[in-house]
């Protein structure tokens, strides 16, 4: 895990001072749940950053073949015993069900400063995947910001305002890369959303989001089935890709490899 403020400086973390935070943060919210409990571990990782603000993001979508790629952005600024113990099933959106997720989806939008951004595929096309996830999930982390800090119309308020907001917030961002040109501290975290309360809200919201997006898109375009493969490029869809051919929410360049190889098979039939 690789850790930098906004100047670059690594901020590697005291594991023995982690595993001691752990059980304040347990004893300091009066809770029920152990310090082994997987939220309590989650909450204590933002906690250890030691910043006012913790923003995390993630991304939902971008290994998708066809739709959006969505990004999110969360800011637990009340923090309580209440709220922990709602969130007692909070992970990684991909480790849970349909149900629980649509749960704790509701719970996060109602305790928590959000926003949810989706870069659509002609811009992904455009810019490429990448781009296009990191400038969702910096979108996204500039409306929480501008939430968390009102603009205001005093230029001597302003710069307040900036100076502040830079001193008081970390972001942590899933994954393995930084926001380039970003003036806050940040920190990526490999496999955060397993790790970070923030980040793995940010996975739920976004993921949520995408898959209510992929079910309008398939009202449209009900021959792809992406109520249920969401997008991605499985088996079925790959074959009803080849039956019905691309649609205007599909991304040309994630198939141009399969229809490569399609014009070669064609060569020998």
């Amino acid at each position: 895990m690789d850790t930098y403020n906004k100047f670059g400086h690594d901020l590697s973390e005291d594991e023995i001072e982690i595993e001691k935070n752990n059980k304040k943060t347990s004893k300091r919210l009066n809770t029920t749940l152990t310090v082994d409990s997987r939220v309590v571990q989650l909450f204590t990782f933002d906690f250890n950053q030691k910043r006012r603000f913790v923003i995390g993001t993630d991304e939902a979508g971008r290994g998708c073949g066809a739709g959006g790629v969505f990004a999110s952005a969360v800011c637990f600024d009340k923090r309580s015993k209440e709220l922990i113990e709602k969130l007692e099933d909070l992970n990684d959106s991909k480790k849970l069900s349909a149900k629980k997720r649509e749960a704790l989806y509701d719970i996060i939008k109602e305790n928590s400063i959000n926003s949810t951004v989706c870069i659509e595929v002609e811009e992904i096309e455009r810019i490429n995947i990448l781009n296009a996830s990191l400038k969702a999930m910096r979108l996204a982390i500039e409306d929480v910001i501008n939430q968390l800090y009102p603009f205001s119309d005093s230029r001597e308020k302003m710069i307040a305002r900036n100076m502040l907001s830079r001193s008081e917030i970390m972001i942590l961002i899933d994954g393995n890369k930084r926001i380039w040109d970003f003036d806050y501290s940040q920190r990526y975290v490999v496999k955060g959303d397993g790790k970070s309360a923030s980040i793995a809200a940010a996975s739920i919201l976004a993921k949520v989001s995408r898959d209510r997006y992929m079910l309008k898109l398939d009202e449209e375009f009900p021959q792809y089935n992406w109520k249920e493969n969401a997008g991605y490029l499985t088996k079925e869809h790959m074959a009803l890709i080849d039956k019905y051919g691309l649609s205007k929410y599909h991304r040309p360049s994630y198939l141009q490899k399969h229809f490569a190889k399609q014009e070669q098979l064609n060569l020998f039939n």
